[in-house]
């Protein structure tokens, strides 16, 4: 088990998002909170590794950002995937599942 939840998320984030934002167009905070919600409050992600991520997967093309307003009247930059941001979503999902999976056996038949 990890030290702490960071430890989890460092590798995972990236796919988090991109699973995310499959969804459609989101701001950080909306993106931080739905994962949250999402995994029942297991994984919180503060802004110190959510916008480093986001701005990593914007340089290598997966996400672009626009300005926009936020559900609060505010302006925000919005978050949407690429078409190479959808297909990294689904080749790291599968690799996630296979992971995963084979982790599992360890643990079940180690």
């Amino acid at each position: 088990m990890p030290k702490n939840k960071q430890d989890l998320l460092q590798g995972t984030l990236d796919l988090l998002i991109l699973r995310i934002l499959l969804s459609g167009a989101r701001h950080g905070y909306d993106i931080a909170k739905r994962i949250q919600m999402v995994s029942d409050n297991v994984i919180q992600v503060g802004q110190g590794s959510l916008y480093p991520s986001l701005h990593r997967l914007e340089r290598r093309g997966y996400i672009k950002a626009k300005w926009d307003i936020s559900e609060t009247g505010r302006r925000a930059k919005f978050y949407l995937l690429t078409p190479e941001g959808k297909t990294k979503a689904s080749v790291e999902k599968n690799r996630w599942l296979e992971f995963t999976s084979a982790v599992n056996l360890i643990l079940k038949n180690g």
